[in-house]
């Protein structure tokens, strides 16, 4: 069984290396928050849900070939089998990086320096670069 997380964020990666204009990736909501802080950070054009009921995906739409975010790697923090968790000062160290960390905090799935600037931790899902 494979975590569905890093199969997202995989997906994003590989399409992007193949040149593709759009990935779909089975909806969830966890999925769609970290599709939403991707493309609020320019890592991604835009996001659409799709479909009905049980058939609900996200396609996710990818830059052109000029663009300079492009998702060349990804380091899954988090797994099913081994929760990590910081706390906002922590993720200084984290934010500091020219890549970006993605966060599940109280208030909802974010970036490290969104939430190191609204002084929350959380479970660190993500990084990519």
């Amino acid at each position: 069984m494979t975590d569905p997380i890093s199969d997202m964020l995989i997906r994003i990666k590989n399409a992007q290396r193949a040149g593709h204009e759009t990935v779909l990736i089975p909806h969830s909501k966890f999925k769609q928050d970290i599709a939403k802080v991707l493309e609020k950070e320019g890592w991604v054009e835009k996001t659409e849900k799709r479909g009905r009921k049980i058939k609900k995906f996200l396609e996710i739409f990818l830059h052109g070939k000029d663009e300079t975010k492009k998702v060349n790697e990804v380091k899954i923090i988090s797994r099913p089998s081994r929760r990590l968790y910081a706390g906002h000062r922590d993720l200084r160290d984290f934010s500091s990086k020219r890549g970006l960390v993605i966060v599940s905090t109280p208030k909802g799935v974010m970036s490290g320096k969104e939430a190191y600037k609204a002084k929350l931790g959380g479970q660190l899902i993500a990084e990519i670069w």
